[in-house]
């Protein structure tokens, strides 16, 4: 598949890790690092190739491990998702996740 420039230099900035190519394979994983991790300029790239309909449904079901506190919240909120759910947890096969402790427990 073909991509525009801008659309590319955005996914390098924010799946440095990989190449844009793996990150696009998976929209909604590459979604959660953008939206924990983009500029607000790279946002608006993204927004020209993704729906707010694609953003909701990466805080519906978002990649696990990705989101930090301040993001997950930024984004629920941005679209009335409020009370702001608890962060995703990651589902390690048995495992009972009541088990896992906080390791950034909220700073109150």
């Amino acid at each position: 598949m073909i991509y525009s420039d801008d659309l590319l230099a955005a996914v390098k900035r924010i799946f440095w890790f990989g190449t844009p190519g793996e990150a696009l394979e998976f929209p909604q994983r590459f979604l959660t690092y953008a939206m924990t991790y983009a500029s607000d300029e790279d946002i608006e790239i993204l927004r020209k190739y993704f729906t707010d309909d694609d953003f909701k449904a990466t805080l519906e079901d978002p990649a696990p491990g990705i989101f930090d506190r301040g993001s997950w919240a930024k984004w629920n909120e941005r679209y009335k998702r409020t009370p702001v759910p608890p962060l995703p947890k990651r589902k390690i096969p048995g495992v009972d996740p009541a088990t896992i402790p906080d390791f950034f427990p909220p700073k109150y």
